[in-house]
């Protein structure tokens, strides 16, 4: 049996049988079409022929072998560690299925994750972001206005992008600066956010929202829109996630220094500069809505690289 006849058959398992998320089952392809890429250039450099990449193809040097060549690519371990996961999945099924003797994979290792830092913004990069949204939307436009109250928002709560582009009208208190979100597992905790960001949102709800609303109303394929949601797209339907990603790597992609770009750089900033401000790290915990304080930890090795770094170019002995 040829390998990318299996790995479809395998995709449909997963679909049908597993009833994986899409997003995973994407995620196993990827990984597995990598592999036979792999096996694929080798048997082209030894026959010359497509034909000759079977399922024997499939060793436990071979996969080996295919892990190293991505190593030396530059692949994160992470995704070194989902590779080597997607592949384990797929020759055990493959063994259970009979379709090979044996499961090469059983004996394939994990490449432990790495203990990178995730990626914090300066105080001053923060500032020079949040005063160029304002000068966007000190023209009107209701979706620069939407956006600079994203950003605040996100800056001065630490929330997640999937509890931000959660949030219906009910959830954000103007009275007291709160938002009420739903976080992961389905539990609910109340954040603070500060004063900027309370202007930024309000401003957005009451003069930049409703005209994107009425906007979206003249659009026939919207007319039937209707949505409690805070933030809404130009069609006036719930932001996704998509979007907000797209915005946030536009304002970050062209800054100094390594890492993730996505809204989750902005949780990691707030995170890191609440507690260079001296909060407690349980404070911290809560804040971000995480199970465990061992999570949260990372912070604070955060802080003390950041204090390194400082004193490092600080001090003239250092």
């Amino acid at each position: 049996m040829r390998l990318d006849a299996a790995l479809d058959e395998f995709v449909r398992h997963l679909r049908a049988e597993r009833g994986l998320s899409p997003h995973t089952v994407t995620a196993y392809e990827s990984d597995l079409r990598s592999l036979i890429g792999f096996l694929t250039g080798r048997a082209l450099t030894e026959v010359d022929e497509l034909e000759a990449v079977s399922l024997d193809a499939i060793t436990l040097d071979s996969l080996r072998d295919w892990l190293w060549t991505e190593s030396q690519a530059g692949l994160s371990n992470k995704s070194l560690a989902r590779r080597t996961s997607s592949a384990r999945g797929f020759t055990s099924w493959l063994a259970r299925t009979h379709k090979i003797a044996h499961d090469p994979g059983a004996r394939l290792k994990t490449p432990k994750p790495g203990s990178s830092l995730p990626r914090v913004l300066t105080q001053e990069t923060i500032t020079e972001i949040l005063d160029g949204l304002a000068n966007a939307a000190e023209g009107g436009d209701p979706l620069a206005v939407r956006d600079l109250a994203i950003i605040e928002l996100f800056y001065a709560s630490g929330i997640r992008v999937s509890e931000l582009v959660g949030l219906d009208i009910d959830d954000v208190n103007l009275r007291d600066n709160t938002v009420r979100v739903t976080g992961k597992g389905s539990k609910e905790r109340v954040v603070p956010f500060g004063i900027p960001a309370a202007r930024a949102v309000t401003r957005y709800l009451t003069e930049a929202r409703p005209f994107i609303r009425s906007e979206a109303d003249t659009d026939s394929d919207s007319a039937r829109v209707t949505t409690s949601a805070v933030f809404i797209g130009r069609r006036g339907a719930r932001i996704n996630v998509r979007t907000v990603y797209q915005l946030v790597a536009s304002l970050l992609v062209d800054l100094p220094g390594e890492g993730p770009i996505g809204p989750h750089t902005l949780r990691h900033t707030a995170a890191t500069h609440v507690l260079d401000g001296g909060a407690d790290l349980r404070i911290v915990q809560e804040l971000l809505g995480h199970s465990s304080l061992a999570t949260t930890q990372v912070y604070t090795h955060v802080s003390q690289e950041r204090l390194k770094d400082s004193y490092a170019r600080a001090h003239p002995r250092a």
